[in-house]
């Protein structure tokens, strides 16, 4: 295992605070820019346009681990525009082909419809201000601030709405029509349908993103969040053998599906992380648990990061840490110094755990 950071379009001078960091690995989100999809959903790649991107990113040091796949709205419009859909899918197809041929081994997807669903921000330690989602608090009115869209982190909370939302194929909760847990299947079936095979054809691992946060039973809004327990996920993984098809576990999301998530997830990690079938992990804590949490620093929440660290280990897990969904501050603009701490508690629990060295930072 090693420490990773997942970055959204970065710049040159964020690269470079990366590098210094002593980040070597990255996990790269281009939604919304000319290089994958100027204005959002799905759209053709260019894979010389891929190959010079990662090259780029070659030149600071950084080996591109994993690059973000823009499946739109097509969950969406299977549902109810299976022609479209079908032409989608078909484009993702041969955009994997196009990642392959750019050298790129690795895409993350997400399967939110509707974003992901917040309520208000909580006072966090120092003034700091946590995400959190606490069913008895929710109000559909309030999807637009306090919600947000896409998998990696939002640069500031209060950013969610139409456009942002659009940018990543998802929409506000009123707006889409009720999913049931069949036709959430239905979609998420669809889908990978199509993917895999393209993605056993050229050897690229597929890494998906469970539903954030956990619905309650009977959904919210009239929409289910399948993949929103271990046993979806356990049926996620079942819907195809294949060894690419896998999981972006997002380990704040898989807490956020039980209610006491310190007893619970060492054991989850284990058994997930001994299928191979994760190929980059969301490094991330939670306080509180199902319907109740909050979003905190990894070293405030209910899950024992080290003892984590020792579960991937035990399961055979090799692969990235990405710190992720750290707390919000008009002091830390960007949260640039809140994720330099994430990366750096992550590191040092990697040392402590003996899987990082000298050596293995000069691989």
């Amino acid at each position: 295992m090693y420490i990773s950071e997942q970055l959204l379009n970065p710049n040159e001078r964020r690269l470079r605070l990366s590098a210094q960091l002593g980040v070597q690995s990255v996990v790269v989100d281009n939604r919304g820019t000319e290089l994958v999809s100027a204005s959002g959903g799905v759209s053709a790649w260019d894979a010389a346009k891929l190959t010079q991107y990662r090259q780029w990113l070659n030149g600071f040091g950084m080996k591109l681990d994993v690059f973000a796949l823009d499946v739109g709205s097509i969950l969406l419009d299977s549902l109810t525009d299976l022609d479209s859909a079908k032409k989608q899918r078909a484009v993702l197809a041969d955009n994997i082909r196009k990642a392959a041929d750019a050298g790129i081994d690795c895409l993350k997807y997400n399967v939110q419809m509707v974003g992901i669903t917040r309520t208000a921000l909580k006072e966090g330690r120092g003034g700091a201000k946590n995400s959190s989602f606490v069913y008895a608090e929710y109000r559909p009115e309030d999807d637009q601030k306090h919600s947000y869209w896409g998998v990696g982190y939002p640069s500031n909370q209060e950013e969610g709405g139409s456009e942002s939302s659009a940018l990543c194929g998802q929409k506000m909760a009123r707006e889409v029509p009720p999913v049931s847990e069949k036709a959430g299947w239905d979609a998420i079936e669809f889908l990978v349908e199509g993917l895999v095979p393209a993605a056993d054809a050229v050897g690229v691992r597929l890494a998906c993103h469970p539903h954030d946060p956990a619905y309650p039973v009977g959904g919210l809004n009239g929409i289910e969040h399948v993949v929103g327990s271990a046993d979806g996920i356990r049926r996620f993984l079942a819907l195809s053998p294949s060894r690419n098809h896998g999981l972006n576990f997002c380990q704040g999301t898989v807490a956020e599906m039980f209610k006491e998530p310190g007893k619970a997830m060492i054991p989850v990690i284990e058994e997930f992380a001994a299928t191979g079938r994760i190929f980059m992990v969301h490094f991330r804590n939670i306080r509180g648990g199902y319907l109740d949490f909050q979003e905190v620093f990894p070293d405030e929440g209910d899950v024992d990061m080290f003892e984590a660290i020792k579960a991937y280990q035990r399961g055979g897990y090799a692969g990235p840490l990405c710190p992720d969904h750290v707390p919000v501050s008009d002091i830390d603009e960007g949260r640039e110094r809140f994720m330099s701490f994430a990366l750096g508690y992550t590191r040092g629990l990697l040392q402590a755990a003996g899987v990082w060295s000298t050596a293995s930072a000069q691989r």
